[in-house]
């Protein structure tokens, strides 16, 4: 049996990723989070009603769940921290603590575990975002010992440099706009920005030093039907669906993000790892931009209302405006998001309906 290892998991991408593959694959998928943020497996919803999971765990083990036929799901509860620790103190920590007698290494490991939040987390509590520093230290230095087959470093756009995403100076973001090699990396944006930054650049000594295959992204904005109500789509689409008026927005409103699906932003990542090993980036986006003024009127199209428009400019909301160039990704690499913002959107509204009205 192929083990792949998900960091935390239990958020929103990472949840999302566990689901994939245990949809499609017939490998055991374990899951480390400590919930402090995200959601525990045993809540996870499905679009139609219900839990991913259903029903209990078959089996717990102190801070451990295993679920399904043949335990192929594993719920590790605690800081990814120390997972990683007693891994380097026991080569057969997994075997000897879980009975794991088949395992030798992880196949995929997906990186996901950080803190993070919406824009008032990122710009309220910077130092507690720096903590991903330490998280990703450890968890490159335990992945050069471990040697997993492949390896998925989730970068962020708030890599980017802040100052090409200023109101009327403001670019399509590509991914040579940082420069390892060059030297040119720019300003990104706080602590949140930084620590992606400097995984990058650990994803890149991993592949260059230690051979290690691993492969970055660049997700822009992604959103979907199960995201916490602490990011803005959500939000908006669950005012928009309790009919809010006048309907207040972050700021003018004015600025922009480039929005893509969760499933589109699942494929994108083991589209990744498939054709990227040397800790490059690609970006994950739709290269358009919308401003939340555009979501607020799409969402109220969809709740059959036009409330006027509460601005709340006390209210952070970071760099204006931030889109991805895809042009690399979309002719020399060769993938393309599937979903339109419509679709998308629609998809979100009618799972708050279902949430407000149901």
């Amino acid at each position: 049996m192929k083990y792949h290892l998900i960091s935390g998991g239990c958020g929103f991408v990472g949840r999302n990723m566990a689901k994939r593959l245990l949809n499609t694959t017939q490998d055991r998928v374990i899951v480390v989070d400590d919930c402090s943020v995200g959601m525990e497996p045993a809540k996870w919803p499905m679009p139609e009603g219900g839990t991913f999971l259903g029903g209990a765990p078959v089996r717990v083990q102190d801070n451990v769940e295993f679920w399904g036929e043949n335990e192929q799901f594993v719920f590790w509860r605690g800081d990814f921290r120390f997972f990683l620790r007693n891994m380097l103190e026991n080569d057969n920590w997994l075997q000897e603590a879980y009975g794991f007698e088949d395992f030798a290494k992880f196949e995929d490991v997906f990186h996901f575990a950080a803190i993070v939040g919406g824009r008032a987390k990122i710009d309220g509590d910077p130092m507690m975002v720096a903590l991903d520093l330490s998280i990703d230290a450890e968890f490159f230095y335990w992945a050069c010992r471990h040697m997993p087959n492949r390896v998925m470093f989730p970068s962020s756009s708030a890599a980017y440099p802040v100052n090409l995403q200023k109101e009327g100076d403001y670019v399509a973001l590509k991914e040579s706009d940082i420069d390892f090699q060059g030297g040119n990396l720019g300003q990104p944006d706080m602590t949140y920005g930084w620590s992606k930054l400097t995984g990058e650049y650990l994803a890149r000594i991993a592949a260059e030093h230690y051979k290690l295959h691993v492969a970055c992204v660049r997700p822009f904005s992604g959103y979907g039907e199960d995201q916490d109500l602490s990011y803005p789509i959500p939000a908006i689409a669950a005012r928009a669906a309790g009919k809010e008026d006048p309907f207040e927005v972050w700021g003018t409103g004015k600025q922009g993000r480039d929005f893509v699906h969760i499933d589109d932003c699942i494929d994108a990542i083991l589209f990744a790892l498939d054709n990227i090993k040397d800790g490059s980036a690609m970006n994950i986006g739709s290269g358009k931009i919308t401003s939340f003024l555009e979501i607020i009127e799409i969402f109220t199209k969809f709740a059959g209302y036009n409330p006027p428009i509460k601005q709340l400019l006390d209210k952070p909301v970071g760099v204006h405006a931030r889109h991805a160039n895809m042009d690399h990704v979309f002719n020399e690499l060769g993938w393309k998001p599937s979903i339109s913002l419509e679709e998308g959107m629609r998809r979100v509204y009618d799972a708050a309906v279902a949430r407000v009205h149901g």
